[in-house]
């Protein structure tokens, strides 16, 4: 996790803003708090607010009893300390020096001491032979539910989107090797829009091409007319054949599986208007240890998949 603790909002000046309204605040509850703690002189009256009720009912302004005013003495004395030990002024760093990214990295070193040797166990071995561990599965499982589910799905099958991890369709390969890399590295996945260049009518004819290798029933008059302009500009990324090519993230398009949505209107959106996903990287965030694990328990979803067929 990157350090962001020596960056401001925007500039300086927002130190200040939270500064200044801060000790202003404390000095003003501080003079009240004085102004009420007086008590009354011997022989003087109790002033009235004013207030009467019943005819004869006063609402007296009484001093606040002592115990109430050390509480509020007791609640500024407090926050006077806290400010002098953490950086609650933002101007000031405080004496113990805290931040949430020192104390992040105390916690994850705290962590990695006493999980890391688990972690490093299995590190040596290749992913087919964690991915038949139950105890690797069982904490790649846990690793998965804690940094995947978010956009995968608890069960790994993913939305609109968002792939689906337990079948044998990889948009950037399935090898074990691959699905490390991924997770290590992420991925930036890109299919330009095409409607500007190919216009409303190509575009039809295209997708219909398209569907009809997924096995759609589609207008054969229609579909000729795009396999042409498909060998034509989309070809070079999808190949030849439409199944595809993992080394730039183009999908295989003769599976009938779709990331976005596999409905011809979905799929002309797709072409008129272009996708751009993204897989982020968490070497840093995990480390190569947690990502090894992680790569089996996924590499052993699909294996299943592969199993039922």
């Amino acid at each position: 996790m990157p350090d962001l603790s020596g960056l401001d909002f925007t500039s300086g000046l927002w130190k200040w803003f939270i500064c200044i309204p801060t000790v202003l605040g404390v000095l003003w509850i501080a003079y009240i708090t004085y102004r009420l703690s007086a008590r009354l002189a011997p022989g003087q009256k109790v002033e009235t607010t004013g207030h009467v009720w019943d005819e004869d009912l006063q609402e007296n302004n009484n001093p606040l009893p002592r115990w109430w005013l050390n509480l509020f003495y007791i609640t500024i004395i407090w926050g006077v300390i806290y400010f002098a030990l953490y950086p609650g002024l933002a101007v000031f760093s405080g004496i113990k020096g805290w931040t949430q990214y020192k104390q992040y990295d105390e916690e994850v070193g705290a962590a990695d001491a006493r999980f890391g040797p688990i972690f490093d166990k299995f590190r040596t071995q290749d992913i087919p032979t964690v991915a038949k561990d139950p105890e690797a599965l069982k904490i790649g499982q846990r690793l998965f539910s804690t940094y995947c589910t978010q956009c995968h799905g608890s069960d790994a099958r993913g939305a609109r989107g968002f792939p689906n991890l337990t079948d044998n369709e990889w948009q950037w390969g399935g090898t074990p090797e691959k699905i490390e890399e991924t997770i290590l590295n992420g991925r930036e996945g890109a299919m330009p829009p095409w409607g500007e260049m190919l216009g409303e009518q190509k575009s039809f004819d295209a997708v219909e091409y398209v569907l009809g290798l997924s096995g759609r029933e589609v207008d054969p008059v229609v579909a000729e007319r795009g396999k042409e302009i498909f060998a034509q500009n989309c070809a070079a990324c999808h190949g030849p054949d439409a199944k595809g090519n993992p080394a730039m993230g183009a999908p295989n398009l003769t599976d009938d599986v779709w990331l976005h949505g596999g409905s011809q209107e979905r799929v002309r959106d797709t072409v008129l208007k272009g996708r751009l996903n993204r897989m982020p990287p968490h070497k840093e965030f995990l480390g190569e240890a947690k990502v090894h694990l992680l790569a089996a328990y996924v590499y052993s979803l699909s294996q299943g998949a592969e199993q039922k067929q």
